[in-house]
This record gives structure tokens, sequence and C-alpha cells, in this order.
């Protein structure tokens, strides 16, 4: 079995699959590359048991195989090398491969291609077509408001949500909730399901301004992303989603209109004085002027400043944790940002004002905190 290849064309495919491969694996097969050739085609894959990412390159070949090649060393070594053309050649009686280049050979042990886990076929699958920036932008936006509970999992991933009307992506933590609605898209049918994070964040890192279609099949169990010449298989999480809609208040009389940028920095500024254990913030919002202030009585320190803003409503007073405004303040493009409010108890929604495309909405939920007073 032998096949050559470019040593740039190869290390940046390896860099994306290796995504998937965990830093401890519980089976020693996972921290292998699966190299499966067919003439002119190298298809590799790599796999946690939970996520199959496979890619197909092209090479120079006229062989037939399969091995299963230590990806740690192989990364490492190809990070060395200057772009230049590789030959691969497998010695299948000393079970090893040799590496040639024009400056030496390398050799290195590879594993049973026979232990290395079957790819799962998604069966009795519907599915649903969309632009790769779209599904980018939709992981991007809901990906940092999930949570970290082992106790609640559900909550760990990004709710997907389609319909006949549209395609919702939603996630949450209990503290931040953030929709992400696409009504320029659409399903044939209606189906949920809850994508886990470690997939999503491959997904969301390879499709960033790629002009194509992503073809996305999903059953109760699994899902597949397949695009180019790569396909991503990943088991969904169990249980069912949170009802996110309940949680979202429907009369919020207070409306706040700012400049993002200006409001992100000063809640940057102001956070630094904040207590570091609760990051309260406290809005003071009357007629035209709203009041940031953080306070840590335990050190003694304080802040304050004022921004003109464009408000209609009655002057109210709310806590904020600083670190949820800042990540979904930093999670948007829009030059001004809208947040409405009822009660210093109730949650605060915070949209976007301008930068979106048609069809685009994004609606991101806050929890207050009690003030301190």
């Amino acid at each position: 079995m032998k096949f050559i290849i470019s040593s740039s064309y190869l290390l940046n495919q390896l860099q994306l699959l290796g995504g998937v491969i965990n830093s401890k694996n519980t089976l020693p097969i996972l921290d292998n590359f699966l190299f499966t050739i067919k003439e002119d085609n190298l298809e590799i894959t790599a796999s946690d048991l939970e996520t199959t990412f496979s890619s197909n390159l092209e090479v120079e070949s006229d062989s037939e195989g399969a091995i299963a090649v230590p990806a740690r060393l192989l990364l490492d070594t190809l990070k060395t090398f200057p772009e230049q053309p590789l030959t691969f050649l497998v010695d299948e009686d000393g079970q090893k491969i040799e590496i040639s280049t024009e400056q030496g050979k390398y050799e290195l042990a590879y594993a049973n291609p026979d232990e290395f886990p079957d790819t799962v076929e998604v069966s009795e699958s519907s599915q649903v077509e969309l632009p790769a920036d779209v599904l980018s932008t939709a992981i991007h936006k809901t990906i940092f408001a999930t949570g970290n509970d082992d106790l609640r999992p559900t909550m760990s991933g990004v709710f997907f949500q389609f319909s006949q009307d549209d395609l919702k992506f939603v996630a949450t933590d209990a503290h931040k909730l953030v929709k992400y609605t696409r009504a320029d898209l659409s399903a044939d049918k209606e189906a949920e399901f809850i994508m886990p994070k470690k997939p999503l964040t491959i997904l969301k890192n390879i499709l960033a301004g790629k002009d194509e279609s992503i073809k996305v099949e999903y059953n109760e169990s699994n899902a597949k992303f397949t695009f180019e010449d790569s396909q991503m298989t990943c088991r969904l999480i169990d249980g069912k989603y949170p009802n996110y809609d309940a949680v979202i208040p429907k009369e919020n009389p207070n409306v706040l209109t700012l400049d993002r940028i200006q409001f992100l920095n000063s809640v940057r500024r102001i956070s630094i004085f904040s207590n570091q254990t609760t990051h309260q913030i406290k809005l003071n919002i009357a007629g035209s002027e709203l009041q940031i202030s953080a306070e840590d009585l335990d050190f003694s320190n304080k802040a304050n400043e004022r921004l003109t803003c464009d408000y209609n409503g009655d002057d109210l007073q709310i806590g904020f944790n600083s670190r949820f405004l800042q990540e979904m303040l930093n999670n948007l493009e829009s030059d001004h940002i809208q947040l409405e409010m009822s009660l210093p108890n109730r949650a605060g929604i915070l949209t976007p004002k301008d930068g979106l495309d048609e069809g685009e909405q994004v609606t991101m939920l806050v929890m207050p905190v009690m003030l301190n007073n």
C-alpha cells in the first residue's frame, strides 16, 4: 500500500479532524486516524465514539487498504515539514509506515484498522439543506450560552427546532438564553433535537465563510452533516429540552436603546470595580440618562458612569451579572441594541437594532440579580 500527498494539504485536513480526538481515550485505537485508501482517494476518519468525522482527500495511488495511524505523532511530524510531496509506504510484515521526504525517511508503527469503530448509519432520517454560513452563524450566536452542568445535560447543547415556517437554534444555561431564528429557511416537517457542544464547535470553525450548502440528516438518536468532501456524524443529547418560550417575558414596556460598543465598553470598565464573586452591576435609568454602577464593599471599590440613551418607560433600577452582559454584547455585530425590561426581578430581553440579514432574528435573555441596596 503506497500513496503520495502534499504535506500542507494533509496537515490542514488532519488538524480539522484532530479536533474530534480526546486527549484521554477509553479505547487506545481512538488515539489514531483511520486511513482508508482506494486508488486515488484517501479517506481519513477520527472518532471519540460520540462523534465521527471523515474527509476524502485526493492522492496519487493505485493501492487499496486501511491502517490506523497514531494521530499525535503524525501531526507533530507534519507540522515541522515545509510544503513538499510526501510518500507513504506501508510495510505490512513489519506493521509500520515509512514516510519519505526530500530530506529523509521516518518510520512509525500503525495499529490494526479492524479495531476502529464503525461509523453509525443515520437510518430512517429526515433532512434539510442550509447554507454553510447560516449554520456557522447559528452556532456562533448560540453556543456561548450553553451550560456546563452535568446534572442538566440537555442544557449542555444547542436545541435545533425545525418547522415548515422557520429554523430555530436555542441555547441556555438558566442564567442567560439565546434564540436565533431564520424565517427565510424551513424544513419539510417539524423536528427537534439537541446537538452536543463539541461537534458544533468543530463545525463552526470549519464552515465559517464557506459558500456552499450543508446537508443535515437526523433521526431520534444521531445527526449527520455532509459538506464538500467531508461528513460528520454525532450522537444527539438524549432528553427533553426545557420550555424556553415560557421564560421569555412577553410584556416589556420599558425599552432602552443604546450604542452597543459604548455600552459594552462602559460595562467592561465598571465590572472591574464589581464584586468578583457576583460580578453585579446596577443600571439606573431615568429619562434619557443611564447610570451604570458597581461596588465591592469588601475592598471599598466603587465606580459609576453616565450614558445618554433613548429610553421609553418608567424609571427603573435593575441589576445584572456583568459577565453575561459582556458575552451577549460581544456576540452581536449591530451598531445599536435594544434592552427591553418590565420589573427589577424579571428577565431583560436584548436584541440588535440593525445589522441583521433578511429573515434573521436574534433574541437574548439575561436574568437579573438582586440588588444590594
